[in-house]
């Protein structure tokens, strides 16, 4: 019996605010703060510790490691930002492992629509796919390329993180 019990739609309430709250920042700053995605992880484990949520403390975990190695190649790489990995791990923790994963896959088709729209806007839509391919087949040369037309290219991924977050609630 959860200590202080919440509803499902309060831990998907805190889902919805977090990814939203990130998203809106990211898309003025170009970051994700490390306060509100520390906030969101210890609300995640905290739920989670007391029973108040509907993930337990091994799913917390387990969601939390697993949204972060899912979004941490991509940083590797250089596609994603740091926060956006942190914000994953963040998420993972209220949403649980099976529930992070939606959202990782959600946001991965999100962003992808995002680079498209961002790439075309520019006028870099062929040189942008070129580069991805590139990436998929010899990344490790790829990735200093990418570095030197980062400000080019670079968009806030934080919005299609949130797209995911909100889409893997909806599909719970």
């Amino acid at each position: 019996m959860p200590l202080l019990p919440i509803s499902d739609a309060s831990g998907a309430a805190l889902v919805v605010l977090a990814a939203g709250t990130a998203a809106v920042v990211d898309l003025r700053t170009g970051r994700i703060p490390n306060l509100l995605t520390a906030a969101t992880a210890a609300a995640g484990l905290a739920l989670a510790v007391t029973g108040a949520g509907s993930t337990g403390i091994v799913a917390a975990l387990a969601g939390g490691a697993l949204g972060l190695g899912l979004m941490l190649p991509g940083h590797l790489l250089g596609g994603t930002g740091a926060g956006d990995v942190k914000l994953m791990g963040a998420l993972g923790t209220l949403l649980g492992p099976a529930a992070t994963l939606t959202a990782f896959l959600a946001s991965a088709i999100a962003g992808g629509v995002l680079a498209v729209g961002h790439a075309w806007r520019r006028r870099r839509l062929g040189a942008t796919i070129a580069r991805t391919a590139r990436l998929a087949t010899a990344p490790s040369g790829t990735k200093a390329q990418i570095d030197l037309d980062a400000p080019a290219t670079r968009f806030a991924y934080g919005p299609a993180l949130a797209v995911g977050a909100v889409a893997a609630v909806l599909w719970q």
